[in-house]
């Protein structure tokens, strides 16, 4: 039998930021029968290294090895008398020099707090920095760990807190160990195993027993401390996203969904002024958008290299921009330049939809008046994959809706504005019904549009269009009874009921998002045959062709 206290022995490496509950997870794991535990071995290092001033400096020194590659070799690689070993490491004691094996040997895990909950107790010992937190650090630590094909597990203190057993034994089953039972439990007091810096940081640790859920109200934020927030806020949130473990009570019942297009998982987004990734393309909770839906928007199709329409499209932006009232709009080359830039930024150069909006901007304070808006509009550039939403080779099927368009009289529809609820309303209908969209009437039950498209109908040979009185007089709209005429077929624009679509030889719906859409049933009722009519299949095909052929060219690096 070999010596048992000079065994080999695997490492745990637990990183995080201090005030993160590190050392009761550290107790939690000293209550194991098979684990011993160190406490921030690599201290000493950290201070010999930065020369930063604790106010015991000269004992720590004096009483632990500072030679940081002697400690990752013979002391946290080092034999010993359990199976396991549990060091506890702040993140910021990973500095330079160290050697990689620190990484490559033992299981890594990461905890990472809200620095909400962090801040107000951190500069009670020490003053508050963002290197003191360490939280560029953690993501840094999380980033090599990943490359290494070694990506760490992470969990978040406050799940912890709130359902220590199950965090703790999902973590157990990250690392391929089993869970035990006494982990969840500890004695009060200080600890053998505690650093020599316990009596400065460790009070609140050494009154406690066990994990604890944290107050259900916190208590106020010292804001001179809200710089350091909005600095450690983002770098605590790269971290959170890849939380896989989550308290029931904290995390969502739903299910993740799966996108339309898994491409458009990883993109960029244009908001404001900046290009940023999916997950961070957010507006403030004061833009106008989010108080009021106050915004105009446009959707624009991407076909082999260009922007089909885009002149168009701005200039019924700037239309509905003017309609309502908007102030410090952007100019029609720093729209684009930003259309351009986005799209080049994300490789989109076909096959690609964007939603192109212009809110009111952002707000001095909440409230209805544009009077608050004093920031300027705020412009977002949303390019995804998306090829036509609807069915375009076999049809689509429509249901009335009860829920009216707009009238002129309240909310003109020329104004293509982001406030959409009654569209919406009509949706719903249309997704109750499981039907494609939903027709929606005016006021006088004559057809508008549908919740989403404008629509057409053929009857004996001749092409109808309601008047666009009541619905957004569209951009595809207009190409497509360009090409009606163009390809010598009778056009009429005139009031048309309900019935007539009812008894239509052929219907289509017309938009961006869905280019030319053939209608195969209406309210249950088939359109001619219920199959697509001839003048849908010769003017798809016209459209088609246009799209080919017209276009504004994206400037990409290679073209200027």
């Amino acid at each position: 039998m070999g010596d048992p206290g000079n065994q080999e022995i695997e490492v745990i490496h637990s990183w995080s930021a201090p005030r993160s509950i590190s050392t009761g997870l550290m107790y939690s794991f000293a209550q194991r029968d098979d684990f011993e535990v160190l406490d921030e071995p690599l201290y000493a290092n950290f201070l010999r290294v930065t020369g930063v001033e604790r106010p015991y400096r000269e004992e720590l020194l004096s009483k632990m090895e500072s030679d940081g590659n002697k400690v990752v070799k013979e002391i946290i690689f080092g034999p010993g008398g359990k199976k396991y070993r549990f060091c506890k490491h702040m993140a910021k004691q990973y500095v330079p020099g160290l050697t990689k094996d620190l990484m490559k040997k033992g299981k890594h895990f990461i905890l990472i707090r809200n620095p909400l909950d962090v801040l107000p107790s951190f500069d009670k010992v020490i003053p508050s920095s963002l290197m003191e937190l360490g939280l560029a650090d953690l993501v840094s630590i999380y980033s090599e760990l990943c490359d290494l094909g070694k990506p760490p597990p992470i969990i978040d203190a406050a799940d912890l807190q709130q359902d220590p057993e199950a965090i703790l034994r999902g973590l157990c089953e990250d690392l391929g160990i089993s869970f035990q039972p006494s982990m969840l439990k500890w004695d009060a007091g200080p600890k053998s195993i505690d650093g020599i810096w316990a009596p400065w940081w460790y009070q609140s640790v050494h009154k406690s027993t066990c994990f604890k859920p944290g107050r259900k109200y916190p208590a106020p934020f010292p804001f001179s401390l809200y710089d350091l927030l909005e600095q450690s806020l983002p770098l605590y949130n790269i971290l959170r996203r890849h939380v896989k473990q989550r308290a029931s009570l904290r995390k969502s019942t739903l299910p993740i969904p799966d996108l339309p297009v898994p491409e458009n998982e990883k993109l960029l987004a244009w908001v404001g002024d900046e290009i940023v990734p999916r997950e961070s393309a957010k507006v403030s909770v004061f833009d106008s958008v989010v108080q009021g839906g106050d915004s105009v928007w446009e959707g624009l199709r991407i076909y082999n290299g260009k922007i089909f329409k885009l002149e168009e499209h701005l200039d019924r932006m700037f239309d509905s921009a003017k309609a309502l009232a908007f102030n410090n709009v952007p100019t029609r080359e720093e729209i684009k330049a930003a259309i351009f830039t986005t799209l080049n930024r994300n490789g989109m150069f076909d096959n690609t939809h964007i939603r192109l909006s212009l809110t009111r901007g952002k707000k001095v304070t909440s409230g209805m008046s544009p009077a608050f808006n004093l920031y300027g509009c705020t412009l977002i550039v949303l390019a995804e994959w998306k090829p036509p939403v609807y069915d375009n080779t076999k049809g689509i099927t429509l249901v009335t809706a009860t829920t009216r368009r707009n009238s002129p009289n309240n909310l003109d529809s020329k104004i293509h504005h982001n406030n959409l609820l009654n569209n919406i309303l009509a949706k719903i209908e249309g997704n109750n019904a499981n039907a494609d969209d939903a027709i929606m009437l005016d006021k006088d039950g004559y057809v508008s549009e549908t919740n989403a498209t404008n629509i057409f109908l053929v009857k004996k040979g001749h092409v109808l269009t309601p008047h666009a009185d009541y619905c957004l007089p569209g951009i595809t709209r207009a190409t497509v009874m360009d090409l009606v005429v163009k390809e010598k077929f009778p056009l009429v624009e005139r009031r048309i009921s309900l019935s007539e679509f009812h008894t239509a030889d052929e219907v289509w719906t017309t938009g961006t998002m869905g280019e030319l859409s053939p209608v195969v049933k209406i309210d249950g009722r088939p359109v001619g045959d219920g199959q697509v009519g001839p003048v849908t299949r010769h003017l798809q095909n016209a459209y088609k062709k246009l799209t080919e052929e017209s276009g504004v060219p994206i400037p990409t690096s290679v073209s200027s």
